[in-house]
């Protein structure tokens, strides 16, 4: 459910923000509050407080945002209290910058591999990405996993290529399973 009412939300903004040609505007008005709320988690809980009624909740929007954002972001904050969806506003903000990165194809990567990358293995790693994936930028997450044991394993949105020792070996284990003697 929290899925759906994030995706209906996140997609109204992201909608709204095309249709009023503010996008970079209202995606920077969304990190900046996605970061707030996240560092101050009090805000959402008293804005979800089963004591909070709707025009306290709009007043305190009111005071604390007040001036303070676009008429776009304002707006789209009232319709959330007004809709009691505010609890689900750090997925909401999480998915309209999803949409966004995909719209402005920035590709979200995450590369796993056992030990740390040099410059150069990182840089190989971006500018092959970069020829493969249709992305015009790529945001880079790097991990380091030591059970991996080597290889390297990419993902890029819900694309994975895997090609680590771990994932060679448990496809190996699986196979012998299944063999009889």
């Amino acid at each position: 459910m929290a899925k759906l009412v994030s995706k209906v939300y996140g997609d109204a903004l992201f909608s709204l923000a095309l249709e009023e040609n503010k996008l970079d505007e209202v995606w920077e008005e969304v990190k900046l509050l996605s970061s707030a709320l996240q560092e101050n988690k009090e805000f959402t809980n008293m804005m979800t407080h089963p004591d909070m009624t709707q025009e306290k909740g709009l007043a305190l929007l009111e005071e604390a945002f007040g001036g303070k954002l676009s008429d776009v972001m304002m707006g789209f904050f009232q319709v959330l209290v007004k809709k009691g969806r505010f609890s689900e506003i750090l997925s909401v903000l999480d998915y309209f910058q999803k949409e966004a990165k995909e719209y402005k194809k920035i590709g979200v990567v995450y590369v796993t591999t056992p030990t740390g990358l040099t410059k150069e293995q990182k840089s190989s790693i971006v500018e092959r990405l970069t020829q493969i994936s249709g992305y015009q930028s790529l945001e880079m997450n790097y991990v380091v996993d030591p059970g991996l044991l080597g290889g390297i394993r990419i993902r890029i949105g819900d694309r994975v290529v895997d090609n680590s020792i771990q994932t060679k070996l448990e496809e190996m284990t699986r196979s012998l399973s299944k063999v009889r003697v």
